[in-house]
């Protein structure tokens, strides 16, 4: 049985800011009117990142906006929203964020089976030079497939 995704948000400069080791797959602790908001696609995970407290993992600065019809049950849209992994998984995580330069950031949310998950990656930050060679290796890339396809039209 396939299980479909649909993808609700996508933190676009990840994989442009960072180098990507591992992935993960986490469900969210959401409150009251979250899940009908971020089903609707009001959500924005580019600036969000994820903290362990106590073998805890969270992730925060990811706004969901608040459901419209909501009223009173609307929480805090930049509150800290715990993430659902398995104890081994966390501390492992906490493991990779000790050694130097390595953070952990959202890369997608999406449905799963109506259930709301997150992607998130253990990431190393790029350099600005690591960024020009990766723009330059796409743009030659590019250049190249232009060129084949020009070429097979003659």
């Amino acid at each position: 049985m396939v299980k479909e995704r649909k993808n609700l948000a996508t933190n676009r400069k990840a994989r442009h800011e960072y180098f990507i080791e591992d992935i993960y797959e986490a469900g969210l602790e959401l409150k009251g009117t979250e899940v009908k908001s971020i089903r609707q696609g009001k959500v924005n995970i580019s600036d969000a990142f994820i903290s362990i407290d106590n073998l805890e993992a969270f992730v925060e600065n990811m706004h969901v906006s608040p459901y419209e019809q909501g009223n009173i049950f609307n929480v805090d849209p930049l509150r800290k929203r715990k993430l659902l992994l398995h104890k081994r998984e966390i501390y492992k995580l906490e493991q990779q964020l000790k050694l130097k330069g390595y953070t952990l950031i959202p890369l997608n949310l999406y449905l799963k089976s109506g259930k709301v998950k997150m992607e998130l990656a253990v990431a190393k930050g790029k350099k600005l030079y690591d960024k020009r060679d990766a723009m330059a290796k796409k743009d030659s890339e590019m250049n190249i497939k232009r060129a084949l396809k020009d070429l097979m039209k003659e």
